[in-house]
């Protein structure tokens, strides 16, 4: 009997895994810095304005997904926390660009085109092995991330090949991203108070 006792008492306690839903923080960061870029990207302020939207995007869409990277890093999960990470990656940096050629902070002198065009290709890269490498995510989430590797080509082509054209339809994808963005808030939200989520669709593998 006194073995027993002893025995139990030396056992660890059991640890429950924490629960959460990093989305609920990383989705409506990531759609109100959508939005203000798509505003930008559009036209609803000048063309030399394009700082207008940092004031969003740095504080609160590049930190907001660095808290839902973090705490789904926290949760182990580990594809969620990638995916936050990166946007976090580039939301911050996209901030960190527009401050820095709009300040001259890089002294790229008239390279500034070829500047947000090397930006433009290294995020369009990585983007497009994102969307490949979570093709097993319900189908929502693929949708969004091809939505989001068209616009950054649109704004590519737009930016490189001086057409303002091409500019804002990159402009009007982004706020085609943002609704499905506002989709997955929804099914997220609902799921954590106490609702059925949205259907998101079948992964495109198994």
């Amino acid at each position: 009997m006194t073995t027993a006792v002893a025995t139990e008492a030396t056992e660890a306690p059991v640890r429950t895994t924490p629960e959460g839903d990093p989305a609920l923080i990383g989705v409506p960061t990531f759609i109100v810095g959508a939005i203000a870029l798509g505003l930008v990207l559009t036209g609803y302020v000048p063309a030399d304005a394009v700082g207008a939207s940092i004031a969003i995007i740095l504080p609160a869409t590049g930190l907001g997904q660095l808290i839902a990277a973090i705490w789904a890093a926290s949760l182990g999960q580990n594809a969620v926390a990638s995916v936050f990470g990166i946007f976090a990656g580039f939301w911050i940096s996209y901030a960190v660009l527009v401050l820095g050629l709009t300040h001259n902070w890089f002294g790229v002198g008239d390279a500034a085109i070829s500047t947000q065009g090397l930006f433009l290709i290294a995020w369009l890269v990585t983007i497009v092995l994102l969307t490949l490498t979570t093709l097993r995510l319900p189908a929502a989430f693929t949708v969004l991330f091809v939505l989001i590797d068209i616009a950054l080509a649109l704004v590519l082509y737009g930016t490189v090949g001086g057409s303002t054209g091409a500019t804002t339809a990159g402009g009007y994808v982004t706020f085609a991203f943002t609704a499905v963005g506002v989709y997955l808030f929804v099914s997220a939200t609902s799921a954590a108070t106490g609702g059925k989520p949205l259907p998101l669709g079948r992964p495109v593998l198994n």
